[in-house]
């Protein structure tokens, strides 16, 4: 632990001074970076990736728009595997959520990456919130968290919830929500969240927990419930719907992040021209409304911050992984 915080340290040490001279060690500037994403195309991150991506042609960091390589599979890890390997030389940035560098060391034995000693924190970029929400298999008197949880004792061949993949943090939220209040919820893994939405609506499966914007358009729509949503306050994109915390759950309040890396050996200073332009980008109105048109909330970061969340989630997710009691090879 006491090896994990001075890496924090240092790396927001370093980065705080670089960003007083962001250029002092940055040789020239890069003409064209790539962003590794490990999901595909179209998908929430997907746009953060290409949004942010675009903004930053003509900035101290890269003279042209970034170029988005897809690297879906492995829960998203096979892109930060990539990373690791790449130039450290700023050329090479990977977009990713915070569950495969805080979650996946608790559920992954052999895992290809060290997230503290191979990648090295740019900036966060967007935050989501998570839901629960509820379809047609569900009784229309079912209006809130506390309802569902009673129906799914008293229907337990039905209770069930998806979530967008095995060991992703929708799934944990929903196994610990099971679990702390005495309910059985079978967890149903999808490759992502679109094919189980399309099964709750359908009534294939009772219930799903994932990020809050896939469910906007079929909630407006009236094709499912949206019960709960995980942030510390509502989401804005539902502001009508209360969040697991106001129902009586504060253990669960979650905000996923996407964030920016680099390879572990990147240069303080590149690092630190990266911060800049991807902040930038990400204050820009366009970027802002682009992001919100999928569920996510523009949020930039310094390096410090994004490492000392990194290091909060790793601690706060270990003992939860435990008590869910899930391995990757379970």
């Amino acid at each position: 632990m006491t090896t994990r915080r001075h890496l924090i340290q240092t790396l927001g040490g370093a980065a705080a001074l670089a960003a007083l001279h962001p250029l002092a060690a940055l040789a020239q500037t890069i003409e064209q970076v790539k962003i590794l994403y490990g999901f595909p195309a179209g998908s929430a991150g997907d746009s953060v990736a290409r949004r942010v991506g675009e903004k930053l042609a003509g900035s101290a960091y890269t003279r042209n728009s970034a170029v988005v390589e897809n690297k879906p599979g492995a829960g998203g890890r096979i892109a930060l595997e990539l990373l690791k390997s790449a130039p450290a030389d700023g050329s090479v940035l990977a977009l990713t959520p915070f569950s495969c560098t805080s979650i996946y060391p608790h559920i992954y034995k052999k895992l290809s990456y060290d997230p503290l000693k191979d990648l090295a924190p740019v900036s966060i970029a967007a935050v989501m919130h998570h839901g629960l929400a509820v379809g047609p298999l569900v009784p229309a008197s079912v209006k809130n968290v506390k309802d569902f949880l009673a129906w799914a004792k008293a229907n337990p061949n039905e209770a069930s919830y998806g979530s967008p993949a095995a060991g992703s943090t929708p799934h944990f939220i929903g196994a610990l929500l099971g679990i702390n209040n005495g309910v059985e919820l079978k967890h149903v893994p999808y490759r992502g969240s679109i094919p189980g939405v399309t099964d709750v609506v359908g009534g294939q499966i009772a219930s799903m927990v994932t990020p809050s914007g896939d469910f906007i358009a079929n909630h407006k729509a009236g094709k499912l419930r949206l019960l709960a949503t995980s942030g510390k306050a509502r989401s804005p994109f539902s502001p009508e719907v209360p969040t697991l915390a106001e129902q009586g759950f504060p253990e669960l309040t979650t905000e996923e992040w996407f964030g920016f890396y680099a390879p572990a050996k990147t240069p303080a200073s590149t690092i630190a021209a990266a911060n800049a332009a991807i902040n930038a980008a990400i204050k820009e109105k366009a970027v802002i409304d682009s992001l919100a048109v999928v569920g996510l909330i523009a949020q930039a970061s310094t390096v410090e911050e994004m490492a000392r969340s990194q290091q909060a989630e790793f601690e706060r997710w270990g003992p939860l992984v435990k008590k869910v009691g899930f391995t990757a090879e379970s």
